[in-house]
């Protein structure tokens, strides 16, 4: 992962986050998604999709929910990119989410979480 990479995804990291391990780099697929449950003790478990691109090895937490679809679908989305930007098509109804921002393509009013990604002793952390 570069350096650069790392810098954009980790701009938003407080030092009071909490830091939840979800599982080894190796374990996640490269150009495709997994779902994972962030705060799964907690009366709103958080579901989120994570993405590991090739290109430049990153990993990506973005919301698995939908806003249009209402589903948790989007770790089945597809990787593109759109300009600079690298984004998934929700596999539903083909919206696309901008991975870094969580902004819409589509419909400037519309947004979906992101979280802060590290990458520590070959384990993915994300800020919950």
């Amino acid at each position: 992962m570069t350096d650069l990479t790392m810098k954009a995804q980790e701009d938003t990291v407080t030092a009071d986050q909490n830091w939840i391990n979800i599982c080894a780099v190796q374990d996640l697929p490269i150009d495709a998604g997994v779902a994972a449950l962030l705060h799964a003790d907690t009366p709103q478990e958080t579901q989120i999709a994570l993405f590991r691109t090739s290109d430049n090895d990153a990993v990506y937490a973005i919301s698995n929910f939908d806003p249009f679809s209402e589903a948790n679908v989007l770790a089945r989305g597809i990787l593109c990119s759109i300009g600079e930007q690298i984004a998934v098509a929700s596999p539903v109804l083909k919206e696309h989410f901008d991975l870094v921002s969580g902004q819409c393509f589509e419909d400037d009013t519309v947004s979906i979480a992101t979280f802060p990604v590290k990458i520590a002793d070959g384990n993915v952390l994300v800020a919950g």
